[in-house]
């Protein structure tokens, strides 16, 4: 990769959210975005705010409350990447966030302009004798009060800062007579400035009251911060936008339309400028800045002209273009006391590189235009919640006490019911409980399960082997994956994954589809379904790349589900045909052999076919008695399309050398097979041992994968190795005498643990 092309992806990180947390800071920490020392402390939890260093910071400390914090991804703003760093505790903010800055960032970024960081400090004078003769001296001597304010403060001079100029104006009271009022206008440099512009204030009321001859009452700084202003811009062609079945003039037109809305009614309005703020208190937080001191500047500026409006404008440009433009006060601090208290703000400073304030303010302009545009294109598509049930279920399963052993099971049980509700989440949270003790649940009739099924696989021996003509043995495994199918009246066809926080639309226009939608699209397409309304609820049982054929199944559940709904009559060789049709694109080159046990649940001797156009073979094996198993689950997913490249590319670079491989592959796969039907369990072992050494010369492995074979050895399997595509994933470890010692051993280590028999 060039330094160029680094630069300018530096802030691009594609899957991000299906990463674990360390294996995000780590990645953070590889491109440079943390130091080694952040990485460490971001690792151990030290960035936290500790109760002894909280007691010093407010009154009457009794605890630390913790939020989240979450990075904005692909921010371009004039021209630098930034990942944004978010402390925030509404789901899909920072999934939204990252979201529109990758639109954006397609199309130039987002250009933004602000002017000097200038607070306003207050002086009110009243019972002023002669209000233009005080305002006259006022203003003559001018220089004279800018001195004794920047006296004050030499060092903020020193920093190019300090009291810049000064205002007066005079306001009618309701008993009568006027007021005076001194604007002392700070440039306040690097740091928020409230202290020191009430100092200055402070400093200057004796000098105005003897100028004026009144008296001077408060001298307070102002929070409308109209003269820290921040523009930021962002100009979006309308073929960019299109996506979940809308075209794109559609979404710019819908879009200017609800802006529309917003700018011309307050009720509107309010919603509407609170998703910007969304955005901008996150930042804020994030950074230490006082956060309700620009909510109350951005209202205030809102209602500028006698009635409260929209901060954003979106319109339709020369050539058809969506143009958004967000005007907003914006006075922010990058030094000053929560930098020494608090490490984490100290931290997420350095994380996202600002130099100055004017910078910092500059970024948080633009996290507000992209928040709302990704609220606006919410609205005008899929509505926002429909857009945001799965992420409103998870943080309403959270909140009615669902454990990490049930979250899954509540969440995607609590979408089905279409009440997302804590009150319905209890109810279910103590239904599963029930089920996990073996309480049986008591109901007039028995529930009937009427869902499609797909069935999840190992593989035994041959993975990768197989792609090249070799021999595998594949086994289903009882984990499946389960769809629904339903008419609605949304007019397109909506996927709906609860248990991976998945939701789109599919676009009716295979050009349009991004890779998430291009298998569905093939079943829409291929069974004539694209122009039905229906709803597709998939439930995976099967973990999403963990080498356990968890796409093969889902292909096959959701064509079962619109077999049945539809009644279209499909044999299992037409819905295996089709599911290896959708393999082909979640793999680039696929053996068949997911897709064949995902419809047929058999254990099967497979081979690919020599020709397209071919049937393969595949032999079901019948054994004399179950085969038992441990499936060692590592938590790092693994994209069986990167392995299989990987491989093909060494396999094109020596193709002798490898062809000799998988020859030794298949070679074992068919003495697999005689060990099998034999039941000699202690040669199965071996044989396992010997195709994983293999599997290793091909690089496949991973240190996750290497450290479960070797638990598995250590406490008694004969066998062990991985199974699947590798790079993460999962092993299967043969064990015919302690299953539940190898098991144990895995979760000890941190990692899932599943006893399985085949056969």
């Amino acid at each position: 990769m060039s330094a160029e092309t680094s630069s300018s992806e530096r802030s691009r990180f594609p899957a991000f959210y299906k990463l674990s947390v360390s294996d995000r800071v780590r990645i953070i920490h590889e491109r440079g975005w943390v130091s080694a020392e952040d990485y460490q402390s971001l690792v151990s939890g030290e960035h936290t705010l500790k109760i002894h260093k909280a007691d010093k910071m407010i009154e009457n400390v009794v605890g630390v409350m913790g939020l989240p914090v979450g990075l904005g991804l692909n921010f371009l703003v004039n021209g630098r990447d930034y990942i944004v760093p978010l402390v925030v505790e509404e789901p899909s903010i920072v999934a939204a966030l990252s979201s529109a800055a990758k639109v954006v960032r397609g199309v130039g970024g987002f250009k933004v302009e602000s002017t000097e960081p200038i607070l306003i400090g207050q002086v009110q004078v009243v019972d002023v004798p002669h209000l233009a003769h005080a305002k006259s001296a006022l203003m003559q001597r001018k220089a004279e009060i800018l001195n004794l304010a920047n006296s004050l403060h030499p060092q903020m001079v020193a920093r190019g800062g300090g009291a810049q100029d000064l205002e007066v104006h005079t306001h009618a009271r309701a008993e009568g007579g006027d007021m005076l009022v001194v604007h002392l206008l700070v440039d306040t440099r690097d740091a928020m400035g409230a202290n020191l512009v009430n100092t200055m204030c402070e400093g200057i009321a004796s000098l105005v009251e003897t100028m004026t001859g009144g008296r001077v009452f408060l001298r307070i700084l102002s929070n409308l911060t109209d003269r820290a202003m921040v523009r930021a811009r962002c100009v979006i062609p309308a073929e960019n936008l299109t996506g979940k079945g809308y075209a794109g003039e559609e979404v710019r037109d819908g879009i200017i339309l609800a802006n529309e809305f917003a700018s011309i009614d307050p009720y509107r309005a309010a919603t509407h400028n609170k998703g910007v703020m969304n955005g901008v208190d996150a930042v804020a937080l994030a950074t230490g800045n006082d956060w309700r001191a620009i909510e109350a500047a951005a209202h205030a500026y809102a209602a500028r002209g006698g009635r409260y409006t929209s901060l954003t404008r979106w319109y339709k440009g020369e050539k058809g273009e969506l143009v958004g433009e967000l005007d907003i006060p914006m006075k922010v601090g990058i030094v000053g006391g929560p930098l020494q208290s608090n490490a984490t703000v100290a931290l997420d400073l350095r994380l996202l590189g600002v130099k100055t304030a004017r910078e910092l303010a500059e970024v948080m302009g633009a996290v507000g235009l992209a928040q709302n545009f990704s609220a606006l294109r919410a609205l005008v598509t899929e509505g926002i919640q429909q857009g945001h049930m799965t992420l409103h279920a998870r943080s309403v399963a959270v909140a009615a006490g669902a454990t990490a052993e049930i979250f899954d099971t509540v969440v995607e049980r609590l979408v089905e019911s279409g009440e997302i509700k804590i009150w319905k989440a209890q109810e279910i949270v103590d239904q599963v409980r029930k089920e996990s003790r073996g309480v049986p649940e008591i109901t007039e009739q028995p529930a009937v399960d009427h869902r499609a099924c797909g069935h999840g696989k190992i593989i035994l021996l041959g993975e990768h082997a197989v792609v090249y003509g070799s021999h595998a043995i594949a086994a289903p495994v009882p984990l499946a994956v389960r769809a629904t199918a339903q008419d609605t009246n949304s007019g397109g066809v909506d996927m709906l994954i609860p248990r991976w926080g998945v939701e789109y639309r599919l676009h009716r226009d295979p050009a349009h589809r991004d890779s998430f939608q291009r298998s569905l699209g093939i079943i829409f397409d291929q069974l004539e379904l694209t122009e039905r309304s229906v709803r597709i609820e998939v439930f995976p049982n099967v973990p999403r790349a963990m080498g356990l054929g968890g796409s093969a199944a889902m292909a096959v559940a959701v064509i079962r589900a619109l077999d049945q709904h539809y009644q279209l009559g499909l044999r299992d060789d037409e819905i295996n045909a089709l599911a290896f049709r959708c393999e082909e694109v979640a793999h680039g080159s696929a053996s068949g052999i997911d897709n064949t046990v995902a419809t047929y649940g058999k254990l099967l001797l497979y081979k690919r076919a020599a020709q397209k156009g071919d049937a393969p073979m595949m032999r079901e094996l019948k054994l004399a008695k179950r085969i038992p198993l441990v499936i060692g689950i590592s938590g790092k997913e693994s994209l069986t399309a990167v392995t299989v490249g990987k491989v093909r590319n060494a396999w094109q670079r020596n193709p002798a050398l490898y062809d000799g491989i998988f020859q030794q592959i298949d070679g074992l796969t068919l003495q697999g097979v005689e060990a099998m039907q034999q039941y000699d369990l202690e040669r199965l072992g071996d044989l396992m041992n010997i195709c994983h050494g293999l599997l290793n010369a091909l690089r496949v492995s991973s240190w996750e994968v290497e450290e479960l074979v070797q638990i598995a050895r250590e406490h008694g399997a004969l066998g062990a190795k991985l199974t699947g595509g590798g790079g993460g994933g999962s092993i299967v470890a043969l064990c015919p005498q302690n299953k539940e010692k190898v098991a144990a051993a895995m979760r000890d280590a941190g990692y899932q643990a599943m006893e399985v028999e085949i056969g």
